[in-house]
């Protein structure tokens, strides 16, 4: 009678070994968390940290840019005949930065100061302002838009440096900014001085990242795709400021009432147009617009409408155009 019993014993044993077999292996102890969090596994997509002390690229010598091409009272259909023939222009623009250039959620419609430019440029040449083909494209290949031909001109925050001069041409500035910090409201930031082990956020392909490793040379320096990327790596804490031109923080400010732009100025920038190298008849053409909106009010009325509630009041930037000789104001229209 013993053999039943010791079968439900060894059925017992068994059961209990294969059990022990399939329990899940405890956790190894978690090691005690740090204080200090940055959520790095959260980094915006592309983004990269640079450790203190990285060489700029780029010294902060002014570009000695002899200024850009004069206008000239010539139809647009011979300063820029390809253009004309074609039936719109491609400008290249940004699509997330509030009030410059920037897709409303609401409509769909690109809008912002830059977007009416490129339309103010179009309806010069063309008589009508929606004959703009827009591409948009990222901070760092700006310069190679145009190179490539992928795009006529660039309105997108473009500043005028010595290496972009070796590769493109500038019409005359459209706009005055200066390079200031975005910081949490709560932090208590107010100048660079206040920066301590905070981490510094700037968009690459700007030459704001070189201001960011002359300014801040013991911070780290998180570069992302976008300004906007940089507004959300501060809303994880993943960096402390942003430092940029004032009209992108004002923008970002504007979408996030919980970050303040702060009042010292770290550097003054201008934008340009950017335009093919040597397309001469092409800068003319824009310099034109830009000398009609200075005078006719649209200028003022652009930077009021999207500006002016969120910077200091300014005015159009007085033109910069290099000595023209008479002999040579005739100008080709074809690209080279």
């Amino acid at each position: 009678m013993a053999r039943p019993a010791y079968r439900r014993l060894v059925a017992t044993t068994a059961s209990a070994l294969f059990l022990a077999a399939c329990a899940p292996t405890p956790p190894p102890p978690q090691e005690p968390e740090s204080d200090h969090v940055t959520h790095d596994e959260l980094l915006p997509p592309g983004a990269q940290v640079d450790s203190p002390g990285e060489d700029p690229g780029e010294t902060a010598e002014d570009p000695d840019w002899p200024g850009s091409l004069r206008p000239v009272n010539e139809p647009a259909e011979e300063l820029v005949p390809d253009i004309h023939k074609r039936g719109r222009i491609i400008v290249g623009v940004d699509q997330s930065q509030y009030l410059l250039s920037f897709r409303d959620n609401a409509t769909g419609e690109l809008k912002g100061f830059e977007v009416d430019l490129a339309r103010e440029i179009a309806r010069d040449i063309f008589g009508d302002p929606e004959k703009v083909d827009f591409r948009f494209i990222d901070s760092t290949m700006r310069t190679e838009a145009i190179v490539s031909g992928q795009v006529d001109i660039v309105v997108r925050t473009m500043s005028i440096t010595k290496k972009r001069l070796d590769a493109i041409d500038f019409s005359a500035p459209y706009l005055d900014s200066s390079v200031r910090m975005l910081v949490p409201t709560a932090s208590g930031i107010q100048s660079t001085g206040d920066i301590t082990d905070e981490r510094i956020c700037v968009a690459d392909g700007s030459n704001v990242v070189d201001m960011a490793r002359r300014t801040f040379p013991n911070q780290e320096i998180l570069r992302t795709r976008t300004w906007t990327d940089c507004l959300m790596a501060m809303q994880q804490f993943q960096t402390g400021a942003i430092l940029g031109d004032e009209t992108i923080l004002a923008g970002a400010a504007a979408q996030d009432p919980l970050t303040t732009v702060t009042g010292e100025a770290v550097a003054n920038q201008q934008y340009s147009v950017g335009i093919p190298k040597g397309y001469d008849g092409l800068t003319r053409q824009v310099n034109s617009t830009l000398e009609r909106i200075r005078r006719d009010g649209t200028w003022d009325a652009m930077f009021n409408r999207w500006l002016n509630p969120h910077i200091a009041a300014r005015t159009a930037p007085s033109p910069v155009y290099r000595p023209d000789e008479p002999e040579t104001r005739a100008v080709e229209g074809d690209q080279p």
